[in-house]
Formats: C-alpha cells, structure tokens, sequence
C-alpha cells in the first residue's frame, strides 16, 4: 500500500490552473517516453534471465562465503539499498555481500584486502563500459588474492561479470577466460539497471527475487501520480525551491535515499537547471539540519517517506515507540510547513520487498518526466565525463 498527499502541505506554492495546464500534457510526456530509446527498464526481464539469477546465486552460496560487490554509482546503489534495509542491525546473519569499488581510499581498500585474505569469497564485477577507474582498481587488487590463492580454473568459479553484451573490457575478460557472465542492455542506463542482473544477482542472495520483481512491475499503475509528483516538483522549483530534501524517519533507509540522490541528481541536473537532491535522517538531522530547515534560506522543499506500520513493538511510557515515531514524522511537516518549507508525503505500509520495489518503479517514472520537464535528456550523464576527462589528463592511463 503506498498514499500520496502532494497537495496539503503544498497548497500556497501551487497554482491550480498552473498545474492543470501542465497536467493537460501527460499523454504528450507519456508518448515522449514510450518513444525513447533508453526505456528497457519498462520492460519485463525473460524468464530465462531470472532463473539464470536464481541458479548462480544458489551456486555462490553453496560453494561461497561471501561475494564482493565491485562496482560504483548505478552499478551497485539499488542492491546495496536493499541490503541495508532488509538486513539485521546487529547479529545479521544474511549471506554476506560486501562492496568495493565506491571509494578509491587506500585505507578501506587495504583493510579489504586484509578482511579477504582468509575468506572463502567470490568476485561479482560491475561495469557496462569495463572500464570505470574505481571498479577496475579494486577488481585489479582484489584479484590478486585470488590469483596468489588459486589455480587459474579454480579463479573461473569464482569472478562473475556483469557488462555490456559484446563490447568494452570485461566482455574481452569473459571470453578469454570463459567467466560467467551477465549483460546489461544496451536500453538501460546505470541509474535505472535496477531490474537487470547488476541488482538481482546481488539480491538472490538473501532475497526472493520474484517479489522484488513483481513489487516492480506493479508500480506501473502509479505513472499519474508520478507525473503529478515530477509536476509539483517543477512547478516549486519556478518557486524557487531549489533543493529537495528527501526525508526518512528509519535509518535502515539511508541507502535508499542515497539511490535517490544519483537518480535525480544525473537525470534532472543538466544545461544549467535542475534540482538538487539532498536527504536526511531523522528525527538525528532534526538536531543538526532542522535549524537551517525551519527558519534558513527557503530554497528548501521535503519529500517524506514514512512507513505506517512495523513488525518491531516498543513500549515506552504505554506508548508504541513506532507511533511516537511518526508523529514526530507528523509534527516535523508541520512545522516546517509554517516555516515557507513546503513538503511532500508519500507513506508506504511497512517496509516489505514488493512495496520498496514498486516505489523504485514511481521515483524512475518521476525523475524520467522531470527530465523532460526540464527540457533535458533524463536518460545521459555527460557532465560526470568531463571530470574523468580531467582525471585522465593528471594521471594518464592506469
């Protein structure tokens, strides 16, 4: 179950016949969509792909300790979101996955290292291109152990490759060396690879994949409200509203959130415009950020996700923790609503795989018609090229 209140907390920033004259356009925004030709994320995956999924999943944790994630940016945000929501706080006792590739510290590498020396772990490399410098640095290092540990057959068991079908450098790897492998089509960009193998195969570790995809697949029917939501998102930027908050009251969410930020931040942030996206814990950030929030510079607008019901049961002073919880959740809107911050609510039931899957699908459908709102290409990221280009002038090849 997932609610929608785009209009309470917004009222004195919306123009009704400003809206329904943006609004009028959803079939011309629609049709621009259905006629891209980076849309393969709307289309359901083969059957043959998922039990694929299903069987080297079911190999790695038959035969494997632990898998390490290498990959950074789209390759990696969507499961790694998942795996820090649906996992334990403490005592975790899922298959572990582990991430690399995301930072180029020498300290976190070096203890990585360390922490595989003595592991029974398996490699799932990320890259459409092959070629993506953090990913490429720690597959190169984290090889290396393998290689000093392993016959060059006993390595094939154990590096699964996720790239592009026929070109880029991992594809040459796979057929030299006969990997397994995985593609990422050609119609799908790294942000919105969610329903590909590069999220899946790290979630069939731990998590029935079929419900993640049916969760998916379902937040089609949600394609007006996500045209609604990119249409108040726009129309508050006018306003100049200028950075969208995206505010959770769970902490297991800060992955989420962290998808967010790359999903709108690479599809809206181009030519000059766009929003930019930020995210908050709280009630913790109410007491770092809730000041500048509240009585700050109103270039501020918040979308809240509050989660109506958990199976965790606190009792505090016969009060339910939860409860407490989101009527701090509650009480948050409102004020800063009376402080000129307007904010957006979207609730969701619990926090179960389907649900977070299909409110994936409505946020990938909001920032695609945003893009186009924005009047720019939701589906290219050239502005995050032109740092590498610079990267590559300092250091060369490497």
């Amino acid at each position: 179950m997932i609610k929608f209140d785009f209009e309470t907390y917004t009222k004195p920033f919306i123009d009704k016949d400003e809206f329904k004259k943006y609004y009028s356009k959803k079939e011309f925004y629609i049709k621009k969509l259905l006629n891209s030709n980076m849309i393969g994320w709307t289309k359901n995956i083969s059957k043959e792909i998922i039990e694929d999924i299903k069987e080297t999943a079911k190999y790695i944790k038959e035969n494997f300790d632990c898998m390490v994630v290498i990959g950074i940016g789209g390759s990696y945000l969507g499961s790694y979101a998942f795996q820090e929501m649906f996992k334990k706080y403490f005592n975790d006792e899922s298959f572990e996955v582990i991430y690399a590739g995301i930072t180029l510290s020498s300290k976190y590498l070096d203890e990585l290292l360390l922490y595989l020396e003595n592991k029974n772990f398996c490699i799932n490399v990320i890259s459409k291109s092959g070629t993506t410098m953090e990913t490429m640095i720690s597959y190169t290092e984290i090889k290396k152990i393998l290689k000093r540990k392993y016959s060059k057959e006993e390595i094939r068991k154990r590096i699964f490759i996720t790239t592009d079908k026929e070109k880029g450098n991992l594809r040459e790897e796979v057929n030299e060396n006969n990997y397994k492998s995985f593609e990422i089509p050609e119609d799908i960009g790294g942000r919105f690879s969610f329903i590909t193998p590069s999220h899946l195969l790290p979630l069939a570790l731990n998590y029935d994949i079929d419900k993640i995809i049916d969760g998916y697949y379902d937040g089609k029917r949600l394609i007006d409200k996500a045209f609604e939501y990119s249409i108040i998102r726009k129309m508050l930027f006018e306003k100049g509203k200028l950075i969208e908050n995206f505010c959770v009251f769970e902490q297991n969410m800060y992955g989420f959130t962290e998808w967010l930020k790359q999903l709108f931040g690479e599809t809206e942030g181009k030519n000059g415009v766009g929003i930019y996206p930020t995210s908050s814990i709280y009630t913790k950030d109410l007491h770092s950020l809730g000041q500048f929030i509240q009585e700050g510079n109103k270039i501020v607008f918040e979308t809240f996700i509050k989660v109506e019901k958990t199976d965790n049961f606190i009792d505090y002073k016969n009060r339910n923790l939860h409860e407490i919880n989101n009527t701090v959740l509650s009480s948050t809107i409102r004020a800063h609503f009376k402080g000129s911050v307007p904010c957006l609510e979207i609730s969701i039931g619990k926090i179960d795989l389907e649900t977070i899957s299909t409110l994936i699908y409505f946020f990938m459908l909001s920032s695609a018609f945003s893009g186009f709102l924005f009047e720019v290409d939701p589906f290219n990221q050239p502005g995050v090229e032109i740092y590498k280009k610079e990267v590559k002038e300092a250091l060369g090849e490497i």
